[in-house]
């Protein structure tokens, strides 16, 4: 059972919305739906070469708690996460002990802007 004083970092949970340009052509912008308290704990970090590139790539659970705009799985995969100019993908998510109290986020930060 997570205490109150885990969830002391302040993100938001945004989701992409398509709209077209003066020229026709499709743009992806966020916006916010929700913003939370969270406790963060990294669970991999790794280094990646792409393009003669070097990108870092850390893995981490996010856990808040829970609200109605969790009922969905798959919408919120869809998701990403911001939290202080830092972008988190959202993987997946659990629903702990299904028992509607608590979502732990599995996030990928560090390769795309979500």
């Amino acid at each position: 059972m997570a205490r109150i004083g885990d969830f002391r970092r302040l993100v938001t949970l945004q989701a992409r919305s398509s709209t077209q340009d003066s020229y026709g052509s499709q743009l992806a912008t966020w916006y916010d739906v929700a913003t939370l308290w969270a406790n963060m704990n990294p669970l991999i970090g790794r280094e990646l070469l792409a393009a003669q590139a070097l990108y870092t790539e850390v893995t981490s659970e996010i856990t808040v708690r829970y609200s109605a705009i969790f009922a969905t799985p798959k919408a919120v995969a869809a998701m990403r996460i911001s939290y202080a100019g830092r972008l988190f993908d959202i993987l997946g998510m659990v629903n702990q002990e299904e028992r509607n109290h608590l979502v732990s986020l599995f996030c990928k930060e560090g390769l795309s802007d979500g």
